[in-house]
């Protein structure tokens, strides 16, 4: 049998625990941008990176699963949308970083209420993904609209700190800390559009 299995079945890949790897790699990314809002001296700078770094290799195992197999469990290009998505979501956070070391922005807790938002999105989104394997689209759905209630959220804490900002006089800072809110922004939009692929997938196996 194991010889059937090896050579004459078609591959068989536990998708389920795969994307749950890499949505919990993402949540994590999103959690330390969280820590970095609330620790004005953050214990571990390189965490995101370190992180990033991690799910990217998870994207890159799991878009290469994807290539090999012969049969999924679910569509395959709903499967290469989440892994591509998720990979957004976590670089979205990386840019972020890297604006803001770019732009000499040391601390970001005039943010904390947008990012506090951004890791409930991310929670609710590995949830999701993890509530995949059970085929309940009514839970994923459920759990999918919370997520587009709070990316809604987002967008208008978003322009409330831009209102702000533009009633500064540098306009340095004006143009610099808007690229930081827009950049918050885009993190929410990769969610939510992951979200939308998810709840997808999930109506396609009824």
């Amino acid at each position: 049998m194991n010889f059937i299995r090896k050579f004459i079945l078609p591959k068989e890949v536990d998708f389920d625990t795969a994307l749950q790897a890499q949505a919990r790699i993402t949540r994590i990314i999103v959690s330390d941008l969280h820590a970095a809002c609330i620790d004005a001296e953050l214990k571990n700078p390189g965490a995101i990176t370190e992180h990033a770094d991690e799910a990217r290799l998870l994207k890159t195992k799991n878009m290469n699963e994807l290539l090999d197999v012969f049969i999924a469990p679910y569509d395959k290009e709903s499967i290469y949308r989440i892994i591509t998505q998720l990979d957004w979501i976590a670089l979205s956070v990386k840019h972020f970083q890297l604006e803001t070391e770019a732009y000499g922005i040391t601390s970001i807790t005039e943010y904390q209420s947008i990012v506090e938002l951004l890791l409930e999105m991310a929670s609710l989104l590995e949830q999701c993904i993890t509530r995949l394997s059970t085929k309940s689209p009514r839970t994923i759905s459920l759990d999918t609209d919370i997520i587009h209630d709070q990316y809604n959220h987002v967008v208008a804490l978003c322009a409330r700190s831009v209102a702000e900002l533009l009633k500064k006089d540098d306009c340095k800072q004006i143009i610099m800390h808007r690229d930081i809110v827009a950049q918050l922004k885009d993190i929410a939009k990769h969610i939510h559009i992951t979200a939308n692929t998810l709840e997808d997938m999930s109506i396609k196996l009824t």
